[in-house]
């Protein structure tokens, strides 16, 4: 047996999904308003993952212009049966105020990479809807349930209804089968029949340093359901010191060797030094990411082995280890016709007036669009934090003629947190690189009267970051060879959940390439290539 490391898919890969299909296993995770929307990652053996699919990749799955930032994908649910794979998820519309406008649908394929269907419209009464399909072939779906209702809790409990294959939708009556334990915030339901009885999982508490997974089981389908008697089946509150924090939001997977595996929600804090431990509890840039835990079977009931906080290294499950090429390239050249998966777009796809890679061969083109603050077209493409400590580069190419021009290298949690280092003008210097700041929304120009003049001979201009653990800095060559650092700390903490606005957002850091023009004359940068490079330390 193998030893596995967690988290399993680090950076942002949150609210794990997780089906067998034969001697295949796969991982759904949420995308929030990053397009195209959900990531699919592929084993063989639990231990190693690649990213195969994203399987909603065309507006008339998703569209998600003007989406509130952690709006989106919230919480897909992946399942194998009838030979074909069913994925389940929500699109929220609006996060703020009394009310979560959130709509759910159903996608099918028969392979994992092929070409998903549209999507059948479901319901919209609540978020982290699941599929579940019962032994006698009929299919019934399960959800939170909202309560907008001024003195009421909103997560009212999880609603179950029968879905209809032959008519594409719900029927029958929706029924509330589980009100939640104590702990409230009742979510993320995922249904099994096992040993006689129905399993419901859900997460409670949250989706901070409180959060957790319960589990609950029932004879009949419909309840009455009850809970696990050292309930909860794992999470992370009681053990502040254990490197796994915020564990929650989970699925289970049966393998073919007959042993049983819980994948859960995850995020790393950064090191607190001389930080007190508890107050606030930590920042984690990387986002929320995916760990896997081993289930013991006791009377019926599964306890995560070792006890209910998660361990950083387990058991792997009794299957010879198979390793996969690397699933994005250290350096990417753009000689693609397509870009590599683990590149994003924000709510929308980027069409041809907006990004190609063949306007210019070897190079990513973008055509200026809005700012890095709008929540509708940004000319911007960029792929996870999934090190504390990498390097990211990029060689570009672009000539503005105005202020209101400029590309770069960012590093992006949202449309109120972000970093540039960018390619711009102004009246007295002509081309400039400056540093453009977005910290809650508060907006700084650390370079500010020292920016740095661009050599009218100079083409491209090298753009890199260095992120070390808590700091990054930006560096910049005009020849490739020599690289200038820029003398401006910034802090990682800044573009963790944990940081903006206090918390409640759901995504993780991002680095990528940005060519804005709010002229409205789309002028075009080049970018010859992207490079991310982990580091060790």
């Amino acid at each position: 047996m193998t030893t596995i490391q967690n988290p399993i898919l680090s950076g942002f890969n949150p609210d794990p999904s997780i089906c067998r299909a034969g001697e295949d296993y796969y991982i759904a995770v949420s995308t929030f308003e990053w397009f195209p929307g959900v990531g699919i990652y592929h084993s063989k053996d639990l231990k190693n993952w690649r990213l195969v699919s994203r399987p909603l990749n065309r507006l008339s799955q998703l569209n998600m212009l003007g989406n509130p930032d952690s709006g989106g994908i919230w919480a897909p649910a992946l399942s194998y049966n009838d030979g074909k794979f069913w994925l389940i998820y929500t699109d929220v519309k609006v996060t703020e105020g009394q009310w979560k406008d959130c709509h759910n649908y159903l996608v099918t394929c028969d392979t994992i990479d092929g070409v998903w269907s549209e999507p059948n419209r479901l319901n919209s009464s609540g978020f982290d809807p699941s599929l579940f399909h019962e032994d006698d072939g009929r299919k019934y779906v399960v959800n939170m349930l909202w309560d907008h209702r001024v003195g009421n809790h909103n997560f009212y409990g999880i609603v179950l209804q029968e879905y209809s294959v032959e008519e594409q939708k719900l029927i029958g009556k929706a029924e509330v089968i589980f009100k939640g334990t104590d702990i409230k915030l009742t979510e993320a339901p995922h249904l099994y029949k096992m040993n006689g009885y129905y399993y419901l999982l859900t997460a409670e508490g949250g989706t901070k340093y409180e959060h957790q997974a319960t589990i609950a089981r029932s004879k009949d389908l419909f309840g009455q359901y009850e809970v696990h008697p050292e309930n909860p089946l794992i999470t992370s509150f009681p053990y502040p010191r254990n490197p796994l924090q915020k564990a929650g939001h989970a699925s289970i997977v049966h393998t073919h060797t007959n042993e049983w595996f819980l994948v859960h929600l995850t995020g790393r804090p950064l090191p607190r030094g001389e930080h007190a431990l508890l107050d606030p509890r930590g920042f984690c840039p990387l986002g929320r990411e995916t760990a896997i835990q081993r289930l013991e079977w006791k009377n019926d009931w599964p306890y995560v082995a070792g006890g209910n906080q998660p361990s950083v290294e387990i058991i792997g499950p009794a299957i010879e280890e198979v390793k996969w090429e690397r699933d994005y390239p250290e350096k990417d050249d753009f000689s693609s016709k397509t870009l590599n998966l683990h590149f994003q777009s924000l709510r929308v796809p980027l069409e041809d007036d907006t990004l190609s890679l063949t306007d210019n061969p070897g190079h990513l083109r973008l055509y200026g669009k809005e700012s890095l603050t709008s929540k509708f077209t940004q000319a911007f493409i960029a792929r996870r934090w999934q090190h504390f400590n990498f390097t990211a580069e990029t060689k570009v190419a672009f000539h503005p003629e105005t202020f209101q021009q400029s590309a770069g290298l960012v590093n992006y949690y949202n449309t109120q947190n972000w970093t540039s280092l960018q390619i711009s003008w102004n009246e007295e210097n002509g081309r400039i690189l400056e540093l453009m700041t977005c910290d809650n929304f508060s907006f700084g120009a650390p370079l500010l009267g020292e920016e740095i003049v661009i050599p009218a001979e100079i083409e491209y201009v090298y753009l890199r970051v260095e992120v070390n653990t808590h700091i990054y800095q930006y560096s910049y060559s005009f020849d490739g060879n020599n690289w200038t650092l820029i003398p401006i700390k910034f802090e990682s903490y800044k573009l963790s959940d944990d940081y903006i606005q206090g918390g409640g957002f759901f995504t993780g850091a991002f680095v990528g390439m940005k060519c804005q023009d709010t002229s409205g004359q789309n002028k075009p940068a080049d970018f010859d290539y992207f490079i991310y490079k982990a580091i060790s330390k």
